[in-house]
């Protein structure tokens, strides 16, 4: 094998390894958040469990953070407004990365 294939080969297991970590820290970002929702909804134990399952499932509607906004806006009502959703979303994503460097390093 040549340099060149080499440094392909190393880059390409590199983007997917950012890739799939990109991922993991979108899904555990949308439980993260699921979870906040939750408990702004008086959600406890099982049920909140449960609600935070249904956000990170709504991230599979369409690509980027939209169906995940939408979803939890509209099950909190007047309970947050978009700033304050987007804003809960900016930190937990920095908080999800943070934690699967953690588990990962």
């Amino acid at each position: 094998m040549t340099t060149f294939d080499d440094r392909e080969h190393a880059f390409e297991n590199k983007f997917a390894h950012d890739a799939e970590m990109q991922f993991k820290a979108e899904a555990r970002r949308n439980k993260l958040l699921g979870l906040w929702a939750a408990e702004l909804m008086g959600k406890t134990g099982d049920e909140a469990a449960e609600y935070a399952k249904e956000v990170v499932k709504a991230d599979f509607e369409e690509a980027g953070d939209e169906d995940v906004y939408r979803k939890v806006a509209g099950d909190l009502g007047d309970l947050a407004d978009e700033p304050t959703i987007r804003t809960k979303m900016r930190e937990l994503m920095a908080e999800a990365k943070a934690q699967i460097m953690s588990e990962v390093g």
